[in-house]
C-alpha cells in the first residue's frame, strides 16, 4: 500500500497548486462513499446470515402496489 500511496504523493505534487485541493476533495468523496458502500454491504450480509432476508417476490410487490392505487 505504501507504493500506492508513494504515487498518489507524487500525482499530486506534480499538479498545480489550483488543481490539489480539487484532486484531493475528489479521493475523500470516493472514499467516503466507499465506506458507506461498504458499511451497506456489511449489513445486508449480517442480515442474510441471521435469516432476516427473504426473497423479493416482484409480481407479488406489483399486485399490492396495484390495489392500494
Amino acid at each position: 500500500m505504501t507504493s500506492t500511496i508513494d504515487k498518489a504523493v507524487e500525482a499530486l505534487e506534480m499538479m498545480p497548486d489550483d488543481m490539489r485541493e480539487h484532486a484531493v476533495a475528489y479521493l475523500v468523496e470516493k472514499a467516503e462513499k466507499f465506506r458507506a458502500l461498504k458499511a451497506a454491504v456489511d449489513e445486508g450480509i449480517a442480515d442474510a446470515e441471521a435469516g432476516r432476508v427473504v426473497p423479493w417476490d416482484p409480481e407479488d410487490y406489483l399486485r399490492r402496489a396495484r390495489s392500494e392505487t
